[in-house]
């Protein structure tokens, strides 16, 4: 997979993908990220990317030029399965879109700023829209860094047991169940006595059910999507 980012701040999304599973993912040539700075395709002296939005108001816009610039520029390199806007009105990533776009060959994210982009960027370039959550953030890096780790984790051969993301919570439409590691016990609170049997069914019944009543607790929507 390739995912080339565009972004006003570049530098702020970089440290990421410099260590841990994104880096290893990386040095392992499971994935590729390429960051673009958005004013080396301003023709502006200053570089500038943004200018006051028309009819008045608070806030500068993003131009359209310089990202129409960019855009074409990458696409004329190699084709894209998507051209993704991260924005607070995109739909809601979840598990199961993170699941569907780790199958993607090539991305581009768009990082919003200011007050976001010119309308005619998202009518004409942009195929997705995704948003991180109900709260408006400074700008779309964050996001974007946030969708990068939700996909490329997914990726075959980036964690050194694969089985271990199809465990996550969401995946099913259930939250993960209660996870213990040694010792046993620990100022006499004691791990349950069934992960101890060395009982395997027994002990995904026992999962399955905590995961169950896990999500009734915190997050009973989801049942919805389960039954």
């Amino acid at each position: 997979m390739r995912i080339d980012i565009i972004s006003v701040v570049p530098e702020l999304i970089k440290s990421p993908f410099e260590a841990s599973i994104l880096k290893r993912a990386i040095a392992k040539d499971l994935v590729e990220v390429h960051f673009h700075n958005l004013r080396d395709y301003s023709t502006n002296k200053h570089k500038n990317v943004d200018d006051y939005q028309f009819g008045g108001g608070a806030g500068m816009v993003m131009s359209i030029e310089p990202i129409d610039r960019c855009i074409t520029h990458l696409k004329s390199q190699r084709q894209y399965d998507h051209v993704i806007y991260m924005s607070p009105d995109g739909e809601t990533l979840n598990q199961q879109m993170a699941n569907s776009m780790s199958l993607l060959k090539n991305i581009i994210i768009l990082c919003g700023h200011y007050k976001g982009v010119d309308q005619r960027v998202r009518d004409h370039f942009i195929t997705k829209e995704i948003s991180v959550g109900d709260y408006v953030l400074s700008g779309g890096e964050l996001g974007a860094a946030i969708l990068c780790d939700a996909i490329i984790r997914l990726i075959p051969g980036v964690l050194s047991n694969e089985t271990s993301a199809l465990t996550d919570s969401f995946q099913d439409d259930l939250l993960a169940p209660p996870i213990y590691t040694r010792p046993a016990s620990y100022n006499g609170w004691d791990v349950p006595e069934i992960l101890l049997s060395g009982n395997f069914p027994e002990i995904e019944k026992w999962r399955e059910q905590k995961a169950y009543e896990h999500t009734q607790n915190r997050r009973p929507d989801l049942l919805e999507k389960h039954k």
